[in-house]
């Protein structure tokens, strides 16, 4: 049995009481699945800017009536202090998973991302510190690491922010710390890396680029890459995550505490080997992928050339250990977008 795995037998034999903020998105609604499954008591809080309504349908569809009953939805916005204050009362944990994502989104509207991921994160620390909740697990983000050129990434090395985005995200961090220093609060900021898996949305101006594509040849619609394609991104499915905010919760290390954590696999694909492996997916159920070739186009503004992970701090205080590779993480993300579009 994997540490994980004992951790999460002991959360079902002793329920405790979680928030997850963005519950209707795609990480939070992975993160509720596996909770209610695993016999807690959830709180969801979204406002629909980026998430959906199917999502959470697609939860309940997945777990019993009996687990659905330990959920309660509050549609708001973490903008307003007296909902996150609303939110987090009871709360025993807080994964805090709300925020306006997208490099080139903040690039076009620096305001509202400003407002979402750094006003609206204040609010969450102050109402999770005034409850008080035993711990507060935050999504921060690898566009941390900036322009700083080592590989692979390491949390005490970071460079110059490239976009508002990430700006907002070294913000989140600082406030974090802060907040250890001056009122004793237990935070864990878990760097994403390119999460990917079912119930990542395809569609809009903002996609992500595994969803983006799986939809694209599916629908025979042009497959767009930024650049030449050997830009690397070090991508990990989406129960990696689940496990990395599960560890981060309940970790019972002094050390694990106050700190930031790469989540990845520890391993770079390229956007051209990210293509023959969608497309070989696809092409099982759908034969005119077999045909399809990317379109080249300019690279992205704000975008880094490189990621990569160095997940070893994860692994030391966290007992963090992916389970799935790009490999086996696009099997199952590929059965849960052929269903959807088939």
């Amino acid at each position: 049995m994997s540490l994980y795995q004992q951790r999460c037998s002991e959360l079902r034999d002793t329920p405790c009481t979680w928030l997850v903020t963005g519950v209707a998105g795609f990480i939070g609604s992975n993160l509720l699945e596996t909770l209610l499954s695993l016999g807690q008591k959830v709180t969801g809080l979204d406002n629909f800017s980026t998430g959906f309504q199917h999502n959470l349908d697609e939860v309940k569809s997945r777990v019993t009536p009996e687990q659905w009953e330990r959920f309660q939805f509050i549609q708001g916005d973490i903008r307003d202090l007296d909902t996150c204050r609303q939110a987090c009362r009871g709360a025993d944990f807080v994964l805090h998973q709300a925020a306006l994502g997208s490099v080139p989104r903040s690039i076009e509207d620096p305001v509202n991302t400003n407002e979402n991921n750094i006003s609206g994160y204040l609010n969450m620390l102050v109402a999770a510190r005034d409850e008080p909740v035993r711990r507060f697990v935050y999504a921060a983000s690898s566009s941390t690491y900036g322009d700083h050129p080592d590989l692979p990434k390491e949390e005490d090395r970071i460079g110059n922010p490239l976009s508002p985005y990430a700006v907002t995200k070294l913000v989140n961090e600082l406030y974090a710390s802060v907040f250890a220093r001056t009122y004793g609060f237990k935070t864990i900021g878990l760097r994403y890396f390119n999460i990917f898996g079912q119930r990542q949305d395809p569609d809009g101006a903002y996609a992500a680029v595994i969803p983006k594509w799986f939809a694209s040849i599916m629908k025979q619609e042009p497959v767009y890459i930024n650049g030449d394609g050997e830009t690397s991104r070090d991508f990990c499915f989406i129960e990696n995550c689940v496990q990395a905010n599960i560890m981060a919760a309940t970790a019972d290390n002094d050390d694990a505490a106050n700190q930031v954590y790469n989540v990845a696999f520890g391993q770079r694909t390229t956007l051209n080997e990210l293509f023959e492996l969608i497309r070989e997916r696809v092409r099982e159920k759908f034969p005119h992928a077999s045909d399809v070739e990317p379109v080249y186009r300019d690279f992205r503004p704000g975008d880094v050339r490189h990621s990569l992970a160095d997940i070893s701090k994860a692994r030391n205080l966290l007992g963090y250990e992916p389970e799935y590779s790009v490999r086996t993480g696009l099997d199952k993300a590929a059965r849960w977008y052929i269903n959807r579009f088939s």
